[in-house]
């Protein structure tokens, strides 16, 4: 059996990143650093055999792997199973406006509950079922093959943590 190699990437820089405020499933663009890491990133990967590109449908995800496409040539497919943790009602909110409006919810949050969910959110146990099972099905898919997955910093550490077996 061939492995397939996934190069997994995080999107580029948003204003929310610089903002700390927490996106989640909220769709928010590249600013114009995350527009200039994605065309760093495209160059780099330029003269990669990619057979594949999956990315998360958020446009901060889709612009940082259509930058890849534009230069590899390989094919682009919206992956929503990509998509960043769900954070329900932390979302829109800053580390700092959590911490002073939600203390109890922003405690379990930082010590990594595996089983804490916010309202209307995912729990990092919901969070990893997703991505193991997405990153299997895609990684089957090219067998010996080089493919790109482009998402999220919650995704990354989660399949990080697949990978090394934590």
């Amino acid at each position: 059996m061939h492995a397939t190699r996934i190069i997994a990437i995080r999107h580029g820089e948003t204003a929310w990143n610089v903002d700390t405020r927490i996106q989640g499933h909220l769709d928010i663009p590249l600013n114009d650093t995350g527009l200039w890491q994605a065309r760093q990133l495209a160059r780099a990967l330029a003269d990669e055999p990619v057979a594949a590109i999956y990315t998360s449908d958020l446009q901060r995800a889709r612009a940082t792997a259509q930058a890849v496409a534009d230069t590899t040539g390989a094919p682009l497919t919206p992956e929503p199973d990509l998509r960043e943790r769900s954070f329900g009602h932390f979302q829109g909110r800053t580390f700092a406006q959590i911490e002073a409006e939600l203390p109890e919810d922003a405690l379990r949050w930082r010590k990594r509950d595996p089983h804490y969910a916010p309202e209307g959110g995912e729990s990092l146990t919901s969070l990893r079922t997703r991505i193991d099972s997405t990153v299997h099905r895609l990684a089957a898919r090219h067998p010996g093959e080089l493919v790109v997955l482009v998402a999220h910093g919650g995704v990354l550490d989660v399949i990080y943590r697949l990978a090394t077996g934590q």
